[in-house]
């Protein structure tokens, strides 16, 4: 779904991890282990998808991994969110039109949008639903660890 391609880099000057997104020019951060790239990468990629949903900028969907890449995996709940945002941007919805179709208030379609914010997947799929969306999974094996 929405699983991105990131690149570290080892800067020799600052003795630093910079991690960088091709599909995000304005998202990137930095690891002063070899261990914390993947943390670092994660926690910097949930900022930047929160300002772009603060923004109402639509969210890419994520390029094709290149040699050298690693995959930032983001949880299933932020995939339905991501998708939701742009579902939302899609068809102009509006927080309290989306809230008046599911009797909610807005403030709990705001939450339902914040990555970070735990929300049950009936009420994403719900949402998306009514804006002509359907959920569509897939498991896979061959996932490292």
């Amino acid at each position: 779904m929405f699983n991105y391609p990131a690149i570290a880099h080892f800067d020799e000057e600052s003795e630093t991890y910079e991690i960088t997104y091709r599909d995000f020019d304005n998202i990137h951060a930095v690891a002063y282990t070899e261990d914390d790239i993947e943390l670092e990468a994660s926690d910097i990629l949930h900022v930047g998808l929160e300002e772009f949903i603060a923004s109402k900028l639509p969210i890419p969907a994520p390029s094709k991994a290149q040699s050298g890449d690693f995959i930032v995996y983001l949880p299933l709940i932020s995939c339905l969110k991501i998708a939701l945002h742009n579902a939302m941007l899609e068809t102009k919805t509006k927080k309290s039109d989306l809230a008046r179709k599911m009797n909610l208030t807005s403030a709990q379609i705001e939450r339902l949008l914040e990555i970070n914010q735990t929300s049950k997947v009936d009420s994403l799929e719900q949402a998306l639903y009514l804006l002509g969306y359907a959920i569509s999974i897939s498991v896979n094996k061959g996932i490292k660890q």
